[in-house]
């Protein structure tokens, strides 16, 4: 059997307790808070490798990102080939007040089109300038985070290997061709 106001005094004792620590509170207009380095504010476009394969458009579950393009004629890139076309962006624009924020648009670029960017105060007063476009998610790749720095122990990637074998190879063509100069010209 409880003894009446037991409870009462439970909450009097837990308010004594907490009003004689200090308090850990953040001045944040003042103080810019220490962000964990995946933080996910907003979405960055890094436009040059876009190639508008549409991907991150059709697996956005909420359809907030719309791209629209138009195809445009490459000349061949060697005499007597034949011409090709290509998919030019036109307008990329993710609408913020839809998005989630799951990142599965990140996630499936295969070109590292998407990043994640830090940013987070991009507050607006009407909700339709919350739809942000191409030039304004360019900005926010000046404030994504460099990728961490490889791990000393961990095996190159494959792709650094074969880059840095083919500049070998080149850099030692062109030593023996200049060797080669220098005996014909003494």
């Amino acid at each position: 059997m409880a003894i009446p106001g037991s409870g009462l005094a439970k909450g009097l004792a837990v308010t004594l307790r907490t009003m004689t620590r200090r308090s850990i509170t953040d001045q944040y207009p003042d103080v810019q808070p220490e962000l964990p380095p995946r933080t996910r504010g907003v979405i960055g476009l890094f436009e040059e490798n876009c190639t508008v394969c549409m991907l991150c458009a059709r697996e956005c579950p909420d359809w907030c990102i719309y791209i629209d393009s138009h195809k445009e004629t490459v000349p061949p890139a060697a005499p007597g080939g034949r011409e090709r076309s290509r998919n030019v962006l036109d307008r990329f624009a993710i609408d913020f007040s839809l998005c989630m924020y799951c990142g599965i648009c990140i996630e499936v670029c295969p070109f590292d089109a998407l990043f994640w960017s830090p940013e987070f105060e991009y507050a607006e007063t009407d909700i339709h300038e919350l739809t942000h476009e191409r030039d304004k998610l360019r900005e926010w790749m000046w404030t994504v985070p460099e990728p961490p720095a490889l791990d000393p122990a961990a095996e190159e990637p494959k792709e650094l290997a074969a880059a840095r074998k083919t500049a070998e190879k080149l850099a030692a063509q062109q030593a023996a061709e200049a060797e080669k100069k220098q005996e014909d010209e003494a």
